[in-house]
């Protein structure tokens, strides 16, 4: 297992924030090229290679063994895309181990700066998607979303109305996932269920593309991006380019690569009814879900790990930036002090709520801050140690609320598994537990996503028998228990949960109800 994870921690290490390039006349800042319009947001797909190119060669120099490796897989950002011009299989097929890859492959993309995450220039394609498929609550019926702007299929939509040229030139289409699974097998790597159905393109339920999507977005798209697979698929032995240049064995097999998301999923080895919270500068939420129920929020992906179960996504940007500010502002910028306030309040804070927006929030659409008395009444401020309690229960009162909107069900055995800066800090763990009514778990896993690719190698390899990847790494260490809800926490927060849920709504509905302090 070691050898797996150290070969695929590489390509998770090419995600964009890693690198400062200088590709031509753009310089990338970590890795991103901001353009003049301050929407679109490209990385260049030779820097990816190249990126590749020099990690492999220092693994090389430091006499690192590629003959031991059996399998390998990966994770790349979600919702790039890369656009293989046409004949390009070939040169890929080919390619001479004489040569670093990023000279084979530089006049091998009809676009060579790809559109990545962080884009925000597709609000008139997503407009078009969903009114083509009858809404947008339709659209996440069917994908697991609503139009997104960074979503694989507008970017798609967008190239191919600016410029048609490119487009027509393109033979393949790559997520960057299955594109850094394309450079390894030295052929064009299908997409993997979980990682594509974050493009508003896949049909989570039935897992092929959706024609009415397809067609709403380019004609020929199909054709373009081949057909899925389930993400424990292996694909094929590793290119002869790299036995010859690197010496890896001809046994080798590439699994299937997949986003970081869903990589993050396998690598915190998260079960039904688990939850896994990454207490961060956005808050991020993992949710394993059995029956679904897609929202205008969040996100329902296909399982990385089960092909026939579901993961939900919930992102939250107001996180630890927003406890920072109301620490410093309540606190003297302490977090002794912070704990020390906060547990000098009661839990359910005296039925004071509080909704703590500085930036526009992705979970609700809102921003501002917003604070309600017992009465629901608005009120202006709150003591420092109420507003503290109300800060954190708040937020975490919006996580269980969005997550179960999106299907998910808290169980005797559910688990919360806590990562994330916040997570050190056991007086807010104990009030993410009690909200929850769960107990809450700890990981020390640095990059849940790197771990998850090398778990999936393994799994690979043995998941056509109905193996689970529970039982390929039962041997892992496990987390580690941090907190236990309260006696009687589910019965003080279930009706706070209940107004909490109402009050939300004048905040989303009457955003100018409070001001902004």
């Amino acid at each position: 297992m070691r050898i797996m994870f150290i070969l695929i921690k590489i390509f998770q290490n090419l995600n964009f924030w890693t690198w400062r390039f200088l590709f031509g006349t753009q310089k990338t800042q970590g890795g991103a090229y901001v353009h003049s319009d301050r929407l679109t947001v490209t990385s260049p797909v030779l820097m990816w290679v190249k990126a590749l190119d020099m990690i492999l060669e220092k693994m090389k120099s430091s006499g690192f063994n590629f003959a031991q490796v059996r399998a390998l897989s990966g994770a790349g950002q979600q919702h790039g895309s890369v656009y293989w011009k046409k004949g390009s299989i070939q040169t890929l097929k080919n390619a001479s181990p004489q040569l670093p890859l990023h000279q084979l492959l530089k006049a091998c993309f009809a676009v060579s700066n790809s559109p990545i995450w962080m884009d925000s220039s597709t609000a008139s394609q997503c407009s078009n998607l969903e009114k083509a498929v009858g809404g947008a609550q339709h659209l996440a019926a069917i994908t697991g979303s609503r139009a997104y702007e960074r979503f694989t299929g507008n970017q798609i939509a967008k190239i191919y109305s600016q410029n048609p040229e490119a487009y027509t030139q393109t033979e393949r289409i790559s997520l960057v996932s299955s594109f850094a699974a394309s450079l390894f097998l030295g052929a064009y790597a299908p997409i993997d269920y979980s990682d594509g159905s974050g493009m508003n393109l896949l049909q989570i339920w039935e897992k092929v593309w959706s024609a009415s999507c397809l067609d709403a977005c380019a004609p020929g798209l199909e054709e373009k991006l081949g057909s899925p697979v389930p993400s424990h698929s292996v694909l094929g032995s590793i290119s002869p380019y790299y036995i010859q240049r690197y010496g890896f064995s001809p046994d080798c097999k590439v699994v299937a690569f997949t986003g970081d998301n869903p990589a993050s999923l396998a690598g915190m080895r998260l079960q039904e009814g688990d939850i896994a919270i990454s207490l961060g500068t956005s808050d991020t939420l993992f949710l394993w879900i059995q029956e679904p129920t897609p929202a205008l929020e969040g996100h329902i992906l296909c399982n990385p790990v089960d092909s026939q179960t579901f993961m939900a996504l919930l992102c939250f940007k107001n996180g630890s930036l927003m406890r920072e500010r109301i620490r410093d502002d309540c606190a003297s910028g302490s977090w002794d002090e912070f704990s020390k306030a906060l547990s000098s309040t009661v839990a359910g804070n005296n039925g004071n709520l509080g909704f703590y927006f500085d930036v526009m929030e992705i979970t609700p659409e809102a921003v501002g801050i917003h604070r309600f008395n017992s009465d629901n009444q608005k009120v202006s401020d709150f003591p420092k140690e109420v507003e503290i309690r109300a800060l954190i229960e708040g937020q975490f009162m919006a996580k269980r609320i969005h997550a179960e909107k999106l299907g998910y069900k808290v169980m005797p055995r559910t688990r919360i598994l806590a990562t994330g800066g916040a997570s050190h800090n056991k007086k807010i763990l104990q009030v993410l537990s009690d909200v929850f009514n769960a107990p809450v778990y700890t990981i020390d896993t640095a990059n849940s996503a790197c771990l998850g690719s090398a778990y999936r190698a393994i799994h690979g390899l043995v998941a056509e028998t109905n193996v689970s990847l529970a039982d390929v790494v039962k041997l892992a260490p496990e987390p580690r228990l941090a907190v236990t809800p309260t006696t009687g926490a589910e019965e003080l927060y279930r009706p706070l949960l209940k107004r909490y849920a109402e009050l939300e709504q004048k905040v989303i509905y009457n955003p100018t109800s409070c001001p902004v302090k």
